[in-house]
């Protein structure tokens, strides 16, 4: 199945706003992640954004899926890029 790497971008006029709707974002994560959907994520640790990695059968489906994200919901993040991503070694390699 195709993996998919999405990041955010952030700004830091959100902050304060990320970090009230925190909770439901990584809620709706923890919920991909028990269906298999979600393989990781994490933010980057100079707070300019994140990336998480989905496991779909197309891009189409990790769009919808990302509109359903309480951070894009409530427009906290500045930039979404969503790429298919063929991992040759390691973890996620099939």
């Amino acid at each position: 199945m195709p993996i998919f790497a999405v990041h955010y971008v952030y700004s830091d006029r959100f902050v304060a706003d990320r970090d009230t709707h925190r909770p439901a974002h990584r809620a709706w994560l923890s919920d991909l992640v028990e269906s298999g959907v979600v393989l990781s994520s994490g933010p980057y640790p100079d707070g300019s954004g994140a990336l998480l990695i989905f496991q779909s059968d197309d891009a189409s489906t990790v769009r919808d899926l990302l509109t359903q994200d309480p951070f894009v919901r409530e427009k906290l993040v500045d930039d979404v890029r969503a790429i298919e991503w063929l991992p040759v070694v390691g973890t996620f390699t099939s």
